[in-house]
């Protein structure tokens, strides 16, 4: 008997994902996944932490697909390696910012160094030509190849047809009558492909899995980088530009304000790393300031808190502020006025 042979699938936790990895398991390779965590991806986070999302089911979709595919993932930590294709990347970024073809080019190369390691034979992506503007394109599809070192040992069984042959296909690992041509925006072929898979409760098709592509998130990133004065971020940025409102009435510091009560025992977490706020005569959001704030300044993120609470209407409303290492004092100040909050300082 031949060989069985192996391939390693990026999982994202979407459908094209999957839908290749089940296309090359029905030809009877052994397929494991691989998930490549750079601390941006959008499942779970905000849903875990917000009070109106605590019906939504909780799941991590990389798992579930993994779990609907009966194989192993493998889910690699690359925060700190992710670093330098987000700051740097060698392409630009997309409509925000996103490093998209660099993203690709890294966990495909990330993918090749994994196979060599375990003793896998190719690599299989979801990527489908013409889906995604910068790194889904005819002209990309070749960079990402060549760039990232995998050359042919990259298959994308949804799109196949549509490209030269690689080298399982030419060495009849894979039968190539049995890929597909799928190509431009449309999900329509791959929700069909998926009926007929009988996967369901899948993740929405073209959703989205990275906060990057988020105008929002982006220009709180931007924000971070300008006045910090450095691109460099730990894991704790990335989750709190996830969180609250963002409100920096001067450079020197910026306001982190709770939406709702779940975001309030989030930001819980982080009053030891940062100054904190919060209402002690009326009920109201919890508050962390990021910079360096004077007096005055506390006053001024006073009055911004005292409009998100409870007191938003009083004359005054005491304000608690604890410092990171752990010291009190209270502040009176009068709420601001809707009017008073200035857009600009929205991040």
């Amino acid at each position: 008997m031949s060989e069985q042979r192996k391939a390693a699938a990026l999982i994202s936790g979407g459908l094209d994902s999957m839908l290749a990895a089940k296309v090359i398991i029905e030809q009877g390779v052994h397929v494991e996944g691989i998930n490549f965590f750079t601390g941006f991806c959008v499942e779970g986070h905000t849903h875990a932490i917000r009070e109106r999302d605590r019906a939504k089911p909780k799941r991590n979709n990389s798992l579930w697909v993994a779990e609907q595919l009966g194989i192993k993932l493998h889910i690699v930590d690359v925060i700190e390696e992710y670093k330098d294709v987000l700051i740097n990347p060698k392409h630009g970024y997309g409509s925000n910012m996103n490093p998209c073809l660099d993203c690709k080019i890294f966990m495909v190369n990330k993918a090749k160094q994994w196979i060599q390691e375990n003793g896998f034979d190719f690599i299989i992506t979801g990527e489908v030509i013409g889906q995604r503007p910068m790194s889904q394109r005819k002209q990309t599809m070749p960079i990402i190849a060549r760039e990232s070192g995998a050359d042919d040992l990259l298959l994308r069984p949804l799109c196949a047809r549509n490209l030269p042959e690689t080298l399982p296909e030419r060495e009849g690992w894979v039968d190539r009558a049995k890929l597909f041509g799928f190509s431009g925006r449309s999900r329509k072929p791959q929700m069909e492909l998926a009926q007929q898979f009988g996967f369901v409760d899948y993740a929405q098709p073209a959703g989205g899995c990275c906060f990057l592509t988020d105008e929002s998130y982006s220009a709180k990133l931007v924000d971070l980088w300008q006045n910090r004065g450095t691109k460099d971020y730990e894991l704790d940025d990335v989750m709190l530009l996830k969180v609250g409102r963002h409100i920096r009435p001067k450079s020197n510091f910026k306001v982190i304000v709770a939406r709702e009560e779940g975001e309030s025992r989030f930001l819980e977490g982080y009053k030891k790393e940062f100054t904190s706020l919060i209402s002690s005569s009326h009920s109201g959001p919890l508050a962390l300031i990021d910079g360096e704030p004077t007096d005055e300044d506390l006053a001024l993120a006073g009055r911004i808190i005292a409009r998100y609470g409870q007191g938003r209407d009083a004359d005054q409303v005491d304000i608690l502020v604890r410092s990171q290492k752990g010291l009190e004092q209270t502040i009176q100040v009068a709420p601001f006025a809707p009017e008073q909050i200035v857009e600009e300082w929205f991040v």
